[in-house]
């Protein structure tokens, strides 16, 4: 049975952020991907914001994967500032990684002159039965990201649910 294009399957956004987290900045980043996954055909169970901790990070997309989704999307936190642990946090959790995806957000988000997308640290990979995704925090890395991931996210998808084989 094939996943049509609109019910990609459900997806959470996992913004990492300590002012947002901690409710002094007001969050636009996540309802923007949160936004991009619902055009791409996702159901998206919501965005969580954690502050830029390992184990804060490691809970939620713990959380998420257990809750099943298809897809998380961690935004923020992949730079190279002593803050920026998503790659670390998310490493541990990787059943498998996918470093030729994350060598094309970079790839892709460095031409479109996003430079934090360019010098991301993020990783890709397959947590249980859950795609997980890092990108870097700005809007417009966000965007090129999204553009970037939506047409290869169905074919991962797919083959992490083994529905490719049907």
């Amino acid at each position: 049975m094939e996943r049509t294009a609109q019910r990609l399957g459900r997806a959470l956004v996992v913004l990492v952020d300590d002012r947002v987290a901690q409710k002094e900045h007001e969050d636009t980043t996540g309802p923007l991907v949160g936004e991009l996954l619902e055009e791409a055909g996702f159901i998206v169970d919501g965005t969580v914001a954690v502050a830029g901790e390992v184990t804060d990070i490691r809970n939620a997309l713990n959380t998420a994967v257990i809750g099943g989704v298809d897809l998380v999307v961690t935004v923020g936190g992949t730079g190279v500032s002593p803050r920026d642990v998503t790659p670390d946090a998310t490493l541990g959790l990787l059943d498998r990684p996918i470093p030729g995806i994350a060598e094309a957000l970079r790839a892709s988000g460095l031409a479109a002159g996003a430079t934090d997308a360019g010098i991301s640290r993020g990783v890709v990979g397959v947590s249980g039965s859950t795609l997980v995704v890092n990108l870097a925090g700005s809007r417009s890395a966000v965007r090129d990201g999204m553009a970037t991931l939506t047409p290869l996210v169905q074919f991962v998808i797919e083959q992490i649910s083994g529905l490719e084989e049907s």
